[in-house]
């Protein structure tokens, strides 16, 4: 397991986004488990496939600065809103096992080919459980400020208490989910990226608990970032993805 910690200047940052406004978005809807999906892709249609996932109450727009980077570096990039959440109509229920369910049944209805599949918070979860669900449907795996179970650092009662003030569905999920067993992450064979801010509401040693149970995971801690921070707006985790996927061939 390899530690590394990573820093980026504004240069780069506003250079980024200049170059990356180019790239064009196609908008579809795919009929999943039931349920019509809206996603978004961007990229050059013969690029590898990369799935990208958004956190709790996001949407395909919540990691558009990585998938513009992705994008113009060659890979076809699919964003979708999970059930429930973006454009898609609100459900009374949710659980975690049912966005990797339906995760699964997207790249298997739009013909995906081993793509790497990544998120952030519980995109990063839903990463991790298609994975244990499905056995090497993805090429490798990233998970962001993911968790395995909610008591996962020292923020996570004050994290309650807004959980119960929020009170909707969607938000109430939090509270008892995920359940994933480290030792069951010794399942996972593909390459594993995963990363945390140092200031995040997920503690170091907890994310740490996952690429340590995981046989072929690079852990990256970004110093200085909370929980959204390294993601919203900002290259640090493109950036490393882009390092990661290369230094595995992808």
């Amino acid at each position: 397991m390899k530690i590394i910690r990573k820093t980026i200047g504004f240069f780069y940052f506003t250079t980024l986004l200049l170059s990356c406004g180019r790239v064009p978005e196609e908008l579809h809807t795919v009929r999943i488990n039931g349920l019509d999906i809206l996603y978004s892709v961007r990229g050059p249609v013969d690029g590898k496939p990369v799935v990208l996932m958004h956190g709790n109450g996001g949407s395909h727009k919540s990691m558009v600065t990585q998938q513009l980077q992705l994008a113009k570096a060659g890979y076809r990039v699919y964003c979708p809103d999970t059930r429930g959440q973006g454009a898609n109509a609100p459900l009374d229920e949710y659980h975690y096992a049912d966005f990797a369910e339906d995760c699964y049944c997207f790249i298997k209805t739009l013909g995906l080919e081993k793509p790497v599949v990544g998120g952030w918070s519980d995109g990063g979860i839903n990463a991790l459980l298609l994975e244990l669900a499905h056995p090497g449907t993805s090429s490798m795996i990233v998970a962001a400020g993911a968790n395995l179970y909610p008591d996962c650092g020292e923020g996570f009662e004050e994290f309650k208490s807004w959980i119960l003030e929020q009170g909707t569905p969607l938000v109430m999920m939090m509270l008892n989910e995920p359940d994933i067993n480290p030792r069951d992450l010794s399942a996972i064979t593909c390459p594993a990226l995963v990363t945390v801010g140092s200031k995040d509401l997920i503690s170091v040693e907890h994310t740490k608990l996952i690429s340590d149970n995981i046989p072929d995971a690079e852990l990256t801690v970004f110093e200085g970032a909370n929980h959204g921070s390294y993601i919203k707006k900002n290259p640090r985790l493109g950036r490393r993805m882009l390092e990661f996927m290369r230094s595995r061939g992808y």
